[in-house]
């Protein structure tokens, strides 16, 4: 036997190795790296939403705060008067209750549209006094740091800022009523712009709370007549 024969040459490193293997651990070793970032990625997205809601936030009460101060900035002396009594004039909604209770002197759609109204109106000041203004506890403006003029001024409310009531109460009656009955629609619509408005002019309200207050507005309006037309229902007898 030759001495090429005596001694078998076992295999060297590697040898035996199926070709591709080295390459498949790598690409299991991206995929994990992939795995484990997209994961990352996952867990930070919350993280990641919360600061750009923050951000917005921000940006808009700077927004907001710019408004604020422009109007106050801004010499109105032929509206201060005007403003500032209706301002006060809206104060627990007399203004909507006046024009309710005329409403309701008249039969047929005249006294449905101040049902419907007045109860859009306990809707909107329950919603925004027991639950807006103690969710948000935004503080009212600093009317003197913005000099605010002294012939706007009205009592500075004690509740939060954020959403206005004033708006609110004014703008659900006008919904709701406006429906009911179309034509003291745009009337009514006008004046809770002009009250919204004063709310702004007086300093008592950003004009964020006021946009606030319309939405619950709008929204209470739509509430009241859906009760409405649920009553109306059950009361017709069945056929």
């Amino acid at each position: 036997m030759s001495d090429e024969n005596m001694y078998e040459t076992g295999p060297g490193p590697g040898a035996g190795a199926e070709p591709g293997a080295g390459r498949d651990a790598g690409a299991d070793a991206a995929a994990d790296a992939a795995d484990a970032a997209a994961r990352v990625r996952l867990r930070d997205r919350p993280r990641a939403a919360v600061f750009t809601a923050r951000a917005v936030l921000h940006d808009l009460r700077a927004v907001d705060g710019a408004l604020y101060a422009a109007v106050a900035a801004t010499p109105t002396p032929a509206l201060d008067v005007g403003l500032r009594r209706l301002s006060h004039a809206a104060d627990h909604s007399k203004i909507s209750f006046a024009v309710a209770a005329g409403l309701a002197l008249l039969p047929g759609r005249p006294r449905r549209a101040a049902a419907a109204g007045v109860g859009a109106i306990a809707i909107a000041s329950a919603t925004a006094n027991l639950f807006g203004k103690r969710l948000v506890r935004r503080r009212r403006p600093d009317r003197e740091a913005a000099r605010v003029v002294v012939g706007r001024h009205v009592p500075m409310p004690e509740s939060a800022s954020f959403p206005s009531g004033h708006t609110a109460s004014a703008v659900a009656f006008a919904t709701a009523a406006g429906v009911v009955l179309p034509p003291v629609a745009v009337p009514l619509g006008l004046l809770a712009s002009a009250v919204g408005y004063s709310r702004v002019h007086t300093g008592v309200h950003y004009p964020g709370d006021v946009a606030a207050g319309a939405v619950l507005g709008l929204a209470s309006g739509a509430a009241s007549l859906a009760v409405g037309a649920s009553l109306m229902r059950a009361r017709r007898p069945a056929s």
